[in-house]
């Protein structure tokens, strides 16, 4: 039986943690159902090995951005190196970015400023904004809506694990919540609830792979093919098939990463 088709919105295919077996783990991911895939780039210099991979490789595409906890120790990304960025074909998304007051706490009002860059090169080029928030809900919540105020853009917020308020201000400003890994977790209640409550069309699904791996795969290196795991867990949540969970979040992917899916149409 061939699997729904299902996109994984958020992995991270440069990482040294992919580099013995990538050919191996694309494609298991593709018989997973899982056709295409948004590697995210963390830091400017890990921009080129990010790219070389989605060149190399049909159903992946990019993702370029400074993340919240390197603000610290990087240079300052440009507006307009996001948007020469955002000329290239594969280059689908702007982030991630955000706020994460959790391990970075030092770095905040950097990070606020990265993210308000990034705010603008998302305005500036019609890409979607990425958002990682932790330990941040307040001050996320400020800003987006900030931005938004100024000029409307679209966003996903990734891995969404924080509380019901930002949960609820990010959905009424128009933006997606992305399902990943954790929500599979039994303690995670909580977070199914909060997902429970959002609509079915804006919700993404995604591994941030290698990171989180969901039941029954927790606790060790996750790869883009364990969606599927994460999207079974997402039909029990919304009372509907694994089928309808993937149709559904496939459609909310494209219209959100119009870019990319103008390309999978063309291919």
């Amino acid at each position: 039986m061939t699997p729904p088709e299902l996109v994984d919105s958020h992995c991270h295919l440069d990482f040294a943690d992919f580099d013995a077996d990538l050919p191996e783990i694309l494609a298991r991911a593709r018989a997973a159902g899982v056709r295409r895939m948004v590697s995210i780039c963390t830091k400017p210099a890990n921009e080129p090995k990010v790219r070389a991979i989605a060149e190399a490789h049909e159903g992946v595409f990019y993702a370029m951005g400074l993340h919240p906890m390197s603000v610290g120790e990087c240079p300052p990304l440009s507006v307009d190196d996001l948007v020469a960025s955002a000329r290239h074909p594969k280059m689908v998304g702007i982030g991630e970015t955000g706020l994460d007051y959790h391990y970075t706490p030092d770095s905040a009002e950097a990070q606020k400023q990265s993210l308000r860059l990034h705010i603008e090169a998302a305005q500036g080029t019609g890409l979607p904004l990425i958002i990682h928030a932790r330990a941040a809900d307040a001050d996320m919540e400020a800003i987006l809506a900030e931005g938004m105020a100024r000029q409307p853009y679209s966003c996903v917020m990734h891995c969404f694990s924080s509380g019901a308020r930002l949960a609820e201000a990010a959905l009424e400003m128009g933006f997606y919540l992305s399902m990943s890994g954790i929500a599979t977790f039994p303690k995670s209640g909580e977070l199914r609830e909060i997902f429970a409550r959002a609509p079915l069309s804006r919700i993404l699904v995604e591994t941030d792979s290698p990171y989180l791996a969901p039941v029954p795969y927790r606790g060790r290196r996750n790869e883009p093919a364990y969606t599927a795991f994460t999207a079974k867990t997402g039909a029990q949540v919304f009372g509907v098939s694994e089928a309808e969970f993937a149709a559904a979040t496939t459609a909310n992917f494209d219209r959100l990463f119009t870019k990319a899916a103008r390309a999978a149409k063309a291919a």
